[in-house]
C-alpha cells in the first residue's frame, strides 16, 4: 500500500489505524486488511441495493401493518448479511435499528434463508453460540437448511437472543436466484402463536417483491459476490 500510494510506511500505518478505528477496514488474523463493517453498511445503501430497498418499501410497510413487528430486507455481502431497509414495529418492545448492527448469519432467519438458497457461502466448523439455542456447528446448520428449503422460509427462536423470534423468506431475481431475504422479528411471546401462518405470509410477500423485480424496468442484477 505504501508503494502504491507513494507514502512513507509510517504514514500508511497511521492511515490504516485510523480507518480501522472508524470501522472502514478491519485486521485479519494473518495481519492483512479487509473491508470493515462501516464499509459494508455504506456499500449496501448504494446501487444496486438502494433501488431494491426503494422498490421493496411499500411491501415492507404492508408486512409491518399486517404483523405489527419490525420488518427487514437483508442482502448478502461477502460472508455478511446487511440490512438495507427496515420498517419499525408498532410496539415499543421489539423496535430496534438492525441497519446499524452486524448479526451472525447463522443466528438470524435472514441469514439462514440466504444460506439455504445459495446466496451466502456456507461457514465451516464451529459457530459462535450466542445463546444455548444457537446452532453450534456448520453440520447442524446444514441439516436445518434442508428443512428451510422444503418449508420455503426460515424461523429462529431464541437463537440471536433469548426472547426473540425471527422469520424470513427468499426474494429472487428474474433468473430465480435468491438475492435478498424479507423477514420480521419480535418477541417470542408474540410470534410463537402461528409461526407457520407468519411464514406463509412472508413467502407470499417475498414472491410479490420477486414479481416486481422481474419487470423489465426493475432489474436488480447481481453476481455471486452480491455486487452489481
Amino acid at each position: 500500500l505504501a508503494d502504491e500510494c507513494g507514502l512513507p510506511k509510517s504514514t500508511t500505518s497511521r492511515l490504516l489505524t485510523a480507518l480501522e478505528r472508524t470501522e472502514l477496514v478491519e485486521r485479519t488474523d494473518d495481519g492483512g486488511y479487509v473491508a470493515g463493517p462501516l464499509f459494508w453498511q455504506y456499500a449496501a445503501r448504494h446501487d444496486p441495493w438502494e433501488e431494491l430497498a426503494r422498490l421493496a418499501l411499500p411491501i415492507l410497510e404492508a408486512v409491518g401493518d399486517k404483523t405489527g413487528e419490525t420488518v427487514n430486507l437483508g442482502v448478502a455481502r461477502g460472508e455478511r448479511v446487511v440490512h438495507v431497509a427496515q420498517v419499525d414495529a408498532r410496539y415499543l418492545l421489539g423496535t430496534r435499528d438492525w441497519t446499524q448492527l452486524e448479526v451472525p448469519p447463522h443466528a438470524s432467519s435472514l441469514g439462514k434463508v440466504l444460506y439455504a438458497f445459495g446466496a451466502l457461502p456456507m461457514p465451516t466448523g464451529k459457530l459462535e453460540q450466542l445463546t444455548e439455542h444457537t446452532v453450534g456447528t456448520s453440520r447442524d446448520l446444514l441439516n436445518q437448511l434442508g428443512v428451510i428449503r422444503r418449508a420455503g422460509f426460515a424461523t429462529t427462536v431464541n437463537e440471536l437472543e433469548v426472547g426473540m423470534t425471527g422469520l424470513a423468506a427468499p426474494v429472487r431475481n428474474s433468473r430465480g436466484e435468491t438475492i435478498a431475504a424479507l423477514g420480521i422479528s419480535g418477541p417470542t411471546t408474540r410470534l410463537s402463536d402461528g409461526p407457520e401462518s407468519f411464514g406463509r405470509y412472508l413467502v407470499e410477500q417475498a414472491e410479490r417483491l420477486t414479481a416486481l423485480l422481474a419487470r423489465p424496468t426493475h432489474k436488480v442484477r447481481t453476481n455471486k459476490e452480491g455486487a452489481a
